[in-house]
């Protein structure tokens, strides 16, 4: 394929509106490990016990996932800048108070109210960087992945270093950086038309009356119980200084980061989405016993919480398109109800860990937290068929699996079309008119499919060009097309998240057509991305029954195949 996203090859090409809310990405995504590295020292300075400081957690969190309910319909009513805005000075006004507070209940407090503009702000931002982008949604979608991957990777050392002149430097660290992207919010980014239909408030809670739905739902909570207790309790038995305990969360961070971004794909196109969230249960459950068991020794904690960052980045990125999947509502209100229940687990687990260290010892709540992501693993094989069953459904809500829309007339004939697979970007066209001098080269019909994919990143789900839009760029191919003579049919490709689900699809519909070939371009996101393990290109080429061939309007058309893939794999590398 030549790309569902992207405009531009490079994602960095992009207007000051979208680097303005990318740059307050990058903070809002370190507010959490951001005050890891100083869980020690106020304990320590105000005199407050690891149970009190845990609250830290247990008020965001709560307040959050309340918040996530009616998110959509603030935004649906007031607009996506202004909610952006409101979320930005919230945090400002709530950071810099906890910063001036002189006791634990005050910074408890004051971290809720954070946790409000959190909630705000991360409901929007994805939506304003994707509506503000001129270098491409796939570009905008790499560079808001970067933002989260950056600022999870640079909050905790970013914690310890300030932590290590006071605690109170991370939360006045925050404000300042918050206001910076709030005076480039309101400078840079236009004011962005409201959706045509408003959100119910209510809508997020009738959703999880939707078996798919609440069981995807419990399977977070219990996941974020036992992440949340790790996060919240694990820098006490370590015995590490605020600048040392950066380092470490830094550490995990980066493995967060990287198995989100590179692997989670890789392993789900490999073995699917259920049998990897099984075994990254099942491994979090050990890592979480690991540290119960050797919670006297700070080096088996330490090494125990960072190797943690690759099973939680990996549970990360599929449970968020897991839930798109077998959700039957909208995606935007999917997203609120599993945020909500999956905050709500976040937010207890710390308090309830306290109270459980208090009364026995500190490893009780580890191997609480081992139970919850064990006990996560039967939730989830409860509604282990609802995957294929969505792929399946007709019915109410949105096409969650790969789903095809003709557009124009069917094809007529009995002879093997070749088929083109596009997405929208400038280059489009050029892709299109290469493939049909194939097809008339071979004497056989041309169909055009429009790849429209639909991002899915952390809670939020983000639709590249809505069907309208996609519609009218095959029209267009095929009356171009058709002005010089070439017979052409088109198909528009809707995929959500899963871009290998994406390949398979587009196999199996040119296996069913008899295809002869099937050609895709080369990708404006670049080699890299193409031709990985888990992306469009590769399942596909494994999955066709015909050939599949890169086509280049300035060479012969390249034939794909496993070898030919590993060596445009390497010489991207």
């Amino acid at each position: 394929m030549s790309a569902p996203h992207g405009k531009a090859a490079s994602p960095f090409k992009q207007p000051k509106a979208v680097w303005a809310v990318a740059f307050a990405c990058v903070i809002s995504f370190m507010g959490i490990g951001l005050v890891d590295p100083i869980l020690p020292a106020l304990a320590e300075s105000l005199h407050a016990s690891p149970s009190q400081v845990s609250l830290l957690f247990s008020s965001y969190l709560i307040v959050t996932a309340v918040a996530m309910l009616i998110v959509g319909w603030f935004s649906s009513r007031f607009g996506a800048k202004r909610t952006l805005v409101i979320g930005l000075a919230v945090i400002v006004v709530f950071a810099a108070l906890a910063g001036c507070s002189g006791s634990i209940n005050g910074i408890v407090g004051f971290r809720a109210g954070w946790g409000l503009g959190n909630a705000l702000f991360i409901a929007t931002s994805l939506a304003v960087i994707v509506a503000s982008a001129s270098g491409g949604f796939g570009g905008a979608i790499i560079l808001y992945e970067a933002a989260l991957g950056l600022g999870i990777a640079v909050g905790p050392l970013l914690g310890g270093e300030l932590g290590a002149i006071s605690w109170r430097g991370p939360f006045f660290g925050v404000a300042v950086l918050m206001a910076i992207a709030l005076v480039a919010t309101l400078a840079f980014v236009p004011e962005l038309p409201k959706p045509a239909r408003r959100t119910s408030p209510v809508a997020p809670l009738k959703a999880l009356r939707h078996r798919g739905l609440l069981t995807m739902g419990i399977m977070a909570l219990l996941y974020n119980w036992g992440f949340f207790t790790m996060l919240g309790y694990a820098p006490y038995p370590m015995k590490l200084s605020a600048h040392q305990l950066g380092l470490v969360f830094t550490g995990w961070g980066l493995l967060v980061a990287a198995f989100s971004v590179f692997f989670a794909p890789r392993l789900q196109a490999r073995f699917g989405t259920a049998p990897v969230l099984y075994a990254n249960l099942l491994g979090l459950g050990v890592v979480m016993a690991v540290i119960a068991a050797g919670v006297a020794t700070p080096t088996v904690v330490i090494v125990a919480v960072i190797v943690s960052g690759a099973f939680i980045g990996i549970n990360n990125t599929l449970t968020t398109q897991a839930v798109m999947l077998v959700s039957p509502v909208e995606r935007p209100v999917a997203s609120s109800a599993y945020g909500f229940l999956r905050f709500i687990g976040g937010g207890l687990a710390p308090y309830v860990a306290g109270k459980l260290a208090d009364a026995t010892d500190l490893s009780v709540p580890f191997y609480l937290g081992a139970a919850t992501f064990v006990l996560a693993i039967p939730v989830l094989a409860s509604g282990h068929r609802l995957p294929r069953q969505a792929e399946s459904r007709t019915g109410e809500g949105e096409p969650v699996a790969p789903t095809l829309t003709r557009v124009g007339d069917a094809p007529g004939g009995t002879t093997p079309p070749v088929v083109v697979a596009v997405g929208d970007h400038d280059r489009a066209a050029v892709i299109v008119d290469t493939a049909a001098r194939l097809a008339r080269d071979t004497g056989s019909p041309l169909e055009v499919v429009h790849v429209q994919h639909i991002a899915v990143v952390e809670e939020q789900a983000v639709d590249a060009e809505d069907l309208g839009h996609a519609r009218a760029t095959v029209t267009a191919h095929l009356d171009r097309l058709a002005a010089r003579g070439v017979a052409a049919t088109g198909q528009i490709l809707t995929s959500v998240g899963d871009h290998a689900a994406a390949g398979r699809a587009l196999a199996r519909h040119a296996a069913e057509l008899g295809a002869r070939t099937v050609a895709v371009g080369r990708s404006p996101r670049g080699p890299l991305a193409q031709f990985a393990d888990g992306s469009f290109t590769t399942a596909l080429t494994h999955a066709a029954t015909c050939t599949v061939v890169l086509v280049d309007p300035d060479s012969d058309p390249r034939p794909l195949d496993a070898a030919t893939l590993t060596a445009l794999r390497g010489a991207a590398g």
